[in-house]
C-alpha cells in the first residue's frame, strides 16, 4: 500500500493510457524476437517520418555545438526564427503573421498545453471531433476543462460541422457547472489524414466567436497537404484563431522537440509568462538548427519529401479499399489511412480494431493503431495506418495482408 505522501493525483488517475504507445512496445518487443527473420516486423504504426532533418539543419546544430550558442533564449523563442516562420507564412500560402504573434515552444505539445493554460479554466468545455488526437483532450484536462467528443461521419470528412457545433454548444447557466468555451480542431487531422472543407470551417468559426468562444487549429501537419483546396491555414480567414504547429511533421524534426504557436498578439504576454514559468525556452540548439529549415535547398528537398509521401498515399490507399479494408475518405494531407476493418473482422471471426490490430502484429508481423485511442463512435470498427515508411516497406505490408486476408 502507497504511502500517504505518494497519493497520485485524481488529474494523473484518470488519464488514460496512450493505447498508441501500448502497441507500440509490443510491435517492439515482437521485432526483437525476430531481428533475423525472414519476416521482420513493418512498422506502420506511429507517425512519425521516416525521414530525418536535412543536412543543412544537421549542420546547423552542429554549428551551434561548436560556437556554444547553447544558453537559454527567450521565452518566446529566437527572435531570427520568429521572422523566418512568419516569411514562411508570407511565401507559402499568402498569409500576413506578424512575427510578434509567434511564440517558438518545445514541441506542439508544449504549445497546446501553452493555449490550453491561458484560455481554458474549471468548466469550461472544448469541442473536438471524434476521431481525434487523444492527447489533444488531455491537454484540456491538464487544465481542468473537459474535452466533449462530438461523433462525425464521413459525409463530414471526419470533422466538426458548423451544425454540430450549434447543436453540442452549452451555453453557460445557473443550472450546469460547465460550458462550451471553444473548439478544437485539427486539419489535417490524425488519424484520418482529412482536412476541414474551407467554408465549413468559416460557418464554425463564425458561429463560435458570435457565442465569445475560442478556436483552436493544430496545423501542425499542414505543410503536408496534397490538395489545394485544404493546404491553406486557418489564419487566413481571422487573426483571432489560434494555431498550433510544429518542426516534427513536414520539417522532420519530431526528437528536437520543437514547434510554435500563433496567438492574437494581446494573448502573447500571458503566454510568454507561462513559458517562462513552466518550460523556460525551447532548446537553444533546435532553434539555431531550425533557421536552417527556411534556407531554399531544405525547402526544395521538404516539397521532394512531400511528393514521396503523395505517392505512397496514391499506392497504399487503393491498395487497402481493394483488401476490403475501406478507407471511406481519401487523406488529403498528413500520412494516415483510416480504414475500417469491420468486414474483415467478421469474416476472420474476430471481435473489434484492438483484437484486429493484435492479430494482424502477431500473424504478418505488421503493426498497426487500433481506434481505441481516437474516440468512442465507430473506432472498435477503425484501425490507423501510419505510410511514413517507405514505399518498399508499404508494397511488403500490401503482400502480406494479401495473404492473410485471402
Amino acid at each position: 500500500m502507497p504511502k500517504t505522501g505518494l497519493r497520485v493525483s485524481a488529474r494523473a488517475d484518470g488519464m488514460e493510457p496512450f493505447y498508441v504507445m501500448e502497441m507500440a512496445k509490443a510491435a517492439a518487443a515482437l521485432a526483437s524476437t525476430c531481428e533475423n527473420s525472414e519476416r521482420p516486423v513493418i512498422f506502420l504504426n506511429i507517425g512519425e517520418p521516416d525521414f530525418t532533418a536535412p543536412p543543412l539543419v544537421q549542420q546547423a546544430a552542429e554549428k551551434s555545438i561548436r560556437d556554444g550558442r547553447t544558453q537559454y533564449t527567450a521565452a518566446t523563442g529566437l527572435p531570427e526564427l520568429r521572422e523566418r516562420i512568419s516569411h514562411w507564412y508570407a511565401t507559402r500560402f499568402g498569409v500576413r503573421v506578424p512575427a510578434s504573434s509567434i511564440v517558438v515552444t518545445a514541441g506542439a505539445s508544449a504549445a497546446l498545453q501553452l493555449a490550453c493554460l491561458a484560455l481554458v479554466e474549471a468548466g469550461d468545455e472544448i469541442l473536438m471531433p471524434d476521431p481525434s488526437y487523444p492527447c489533444n483532450r488531455h491537454f484540456v484536462r491538464a487544465a481542468e476543462g473537459r474535452a466533449v467528443l462530438v461523433p462525425t461521419t464521413a459525409q463530414q470528412r471526419f470533422q466538426l460541422s458548423a451544425a454540430s457545433v450549434q447543436r453540442a454548444w452549452k451555453p453557460r447557466d445557473s443550472s450546469s457547472a460547465w460550458a462550451t468555451r471553444g473548439v478544437l480542431l485539427a486539419s489535417p487531422s490524425n488519424p484520418t489524414g482529412t482536412s476541414i472543407d474551407p467554408m465549413e470551417l468559416r460557418r464554425t468559426h463564425e458561429f463560435v466567436s458570435a457565442q465569445g468562444g475560442i478556436t483552436l487549429m493544430d496545423e501542425i501537419y499542414l505543410g503536408l497537404s496534397h490538395d489545394e483546396r485544404y493546404g491553406q491555414t486557418a489564419l487566413a480567414l481571422d487573426d483571432q484563431i489560434v494555431s498550433i504547429n510544429s518542426f516534427s511533421k513536414y520539417f522532420h524534426m519530431t526528437g528536437w522537440r520543437l514547434g510554435w504557436l500563433v496567438v492574437p498578439e494581446a494573448l502573447v504576454q500571458v503566454i510568454e509568462r507561462l513559458a517562462q514559468h513552466l518550460f523556460i525556452c525551447p532548446s537553444s540548439i533546435a532553434q539555431h538548427a531550425a533557421l536552417a529549415c527556411f534556407e531554399d535547398p531544405s525547402l526544395a528537398e521538404y516539397e521532394r519529401r512531400r511528393a514521396e509521401f503523395k505517392a505512397r498515399r496514391d499506392y497504399f490507399v487503393p491498395a487497402l479499399n481493394a483488401l476490403g479494408l475501406n478507407v471511406p475518405v481519401m487523406p488529403d494531407g498528413a500520412f494516415y489511412a483510416w480504414a475500417d476493418c469491420s468486414a474483415a473482422c467478421t469474416r476472420l471471426g474476430i471481435a473489434g480494431s484492438w483484437n484486429f490490430a493484435e492479430a494482424m502484429l502477431q500473424q504478418t508481423h505488421i503493426a498497426v493503431t487500433p481506434g481505441r485511442d481516437f474516440g468512442v463512435a465507430q473506432t472498435n470498427d477503425f484501425i490507423r495506418f501510419s505510410t511514413a515508411n517507405s514505399m518498399e516497406q508499404l508494397q511488403a505490408a500490401v503482400a502480406r495482408l494479401q495473404v492473410w486476408l485471402a
